[in-house]
């Protein structure tokens, strides 16, 4: 997996590092003040428990430097490498207190982002004889979004919006808010059904936002077709039978009004597993977003230990 691309920087991280150790209150650890010198120095390693996918190893060093500058931390497995049971991960040397009061910050980072990149890295193996991407959502934890949607990159997926003003979507809640003066009074009009309100809002948003990203939510085949005819740049088909996935695609395949890659792009989301996202994949679709990614990872676990 490339990831050469995919940077973090201290000047964005740093914030939050310093947010989760001022939470642990980690320059106030009664246990490290009552029972460890002040003088005491140390050495630690940080280790794989289970397999999976590095992510976070550099903002678990991050942490160790914003408690204590003078912490030495050592990276021995980069990010996107794989890592077994017992594998050291980084290594830091340093005030014996500091450690062990960055410890847990630092370990709660690297597991999480850890288990993201791995989870994401296992969808991905799964649909890789297909030309489809794995995406993520914006169902991130407050706070974390960039953070999570780094591990999603490091473990070969892809990123849908960062943040609203990325791209529009109108989604179902969009066009049920149309009716209800929340849309100017010509969007109003629902004599045609969804269909005609879905067009209305697809044609407002290319005279609104002409340069942004426009996505249109369609709960089934008959919208489908009246979102196909707007021209958006993609569609998404959130809780779709296979069966009317399929038909989507050939319906799409036969009005495309693009090039290679056929346009508009869809979407499926709702409901995805490692069981169905090979199905999924198998469809034609060209976009697959899970949100379970972020939100239901299980962190990796790791551990630091004192030599």
């Amino acid at each position: 997996m490339r990831t050469s691309a995919v940077r973090l920087t201290k000047s964005l991280i740093f914030p939050l590092v310093r947010a989760a150790l001022a939470e642990d209150a980690a320059r106030r650890d009664s246990t490290s003040a009552a029972v460890i010198n002040p003088a005491q120095h140390a050495r630690a390693v940080i280790r794989a428990k289970a397999p999976g996918i590095i992510a976070g190893a550099q903002v678990a060093c991050w942490v160790f430097e914003a408690l204590e500058p003078s912490l030495r931390c050592t990276i021995r497995r980069r990010d996107g490498q794989t890592v077994a049971p017992g594998q050291t991960i980084l290594t830091v040397a340093g005030s014996a207190r500091s450690i062990l009061a960055a410890e847990r910050t630092a370990l709660n980072f690297l597991g999480h982002l850890s288990g993201i990149a791995t989870l994401t890295r296992q969808f991905v193996k799964r649909v890789y004889s297909y030309p489809v991407k794995i995406m993520d959502t914006r169902k991130t934890l407050p706070g974390l979004r960039r953070l999570e949607k780094y591990a999603v990159r490091i473990g070969g997926g892809h990123n849908h919006r960062m943040g609203l003003h990325d791209a529009v979507l109108i989604k179902t809640n969009h066009l049920k808010a149309m009716g209800h003066g929340a849309c100017p009074p010509r969007l109003a009009n629902h004599q045609g059904g969804r269909g005609q309100t879905i067009q209305e809002a697809l044609q407002a948003t290319k005279q609104q936002r002409p340069r942004k990203l426009v996505e249109v939510e369609v709960m089934n085949l008959r919208e489908f077709r009246a979102a196909l005819k707007a021209k958006p740049d993609s569609i998404m088909l959130d809780n779709w039978s296979l069966a009317d996935i399929r038909k989507a695609v050939r319906l799409r395949n036969t009005m495309a009004h693009g090039p290679w890659p056929m346009s508009p792009l869809l979407e499926a989301s709702g409901g995805v597993t490692l069981s169905n996202v090979r199905a999924l994949a198998k469809t034609g679709v060209d976009r697959i977003s899970i949100g379970r990614l972020t939100h239901s990872a299980p962190a990796l676990d790791v551990a630091l230990e004192v030599l």
